[in-house]
């Protein structure tokens, strides 16, 4: 798809075409296509990372916790299946399983969302490692960096979904 084709949508058909891009929050394409016509890729990121920054506190939450957790199959698109299989996260060793979920909890019960790590272009031990490092965070770090987290994977997805004219 071409910057061109998507500046040129409705309202809907733009959100059906990318409202994907951040995981089930299609409030973020829609909000961004007021910020029409885009200049390529670059600004179209822009667009959606500024509507993430000026979402409420609440909005933002429950964004983070639309994500799934990371080796989890549950409730996650095809996007992310895909992503996370890229990264091994499939082919977890019994011991990396249980390390993953217990520090999946661990994150989770501390930061109150799952641990966020855009996986494309890692290794599930780089993933293991980013989960072990980010742990002792505080509640305010950790927020800001999957909030960035959630930017990258949200930049990947649009430069595999969009060609530039």
């Amino acid at each position: 798809m071409k910057i061109t084709e998507l500046n040129g949508m409705e309202q809907g058909a733009f959100v059906e075409a990318i409202g994907w891009v951040i995981e089930h929050s299609p409030w973020v394409a829609e909000r961004a296509w007021n910020s029409r016509p885009f200049a390529g890729l670059e600004a179209m990121h822009a667009a959606m990372c500024e509507q993430v920054r000026t979402a409420t506190h609440d909005e933002q939450l429950a964004l983070l916790r639309a994500h799934p957790d990371l080796g989890s199959r549950a409730r996650m698109s095809d996007a992310s299946v895909g992503e996370q299989a890229g990264a091994g996260l499939h082919q977890l060793t019994a011991e990396e399983f249980h390390r993953l979920q217990r520090d999946n909890s661990r994150y989770k019960e501390k930061f109150g969302f799952p641990f966020l790590y855009a996986v494309k272009g890692s290794t599930k031990h780089d993933i293991l490692a980013a989960m072990a490092q980010r742990l002792p965070n505080s509640a305010g770090e950790e927020f800001d960096g999957a909030l960035q987290q959630v930017f990258r994977i949200a930049r990947f997805r649009l430069e595999d979904t969009i060609k530039e004219d």
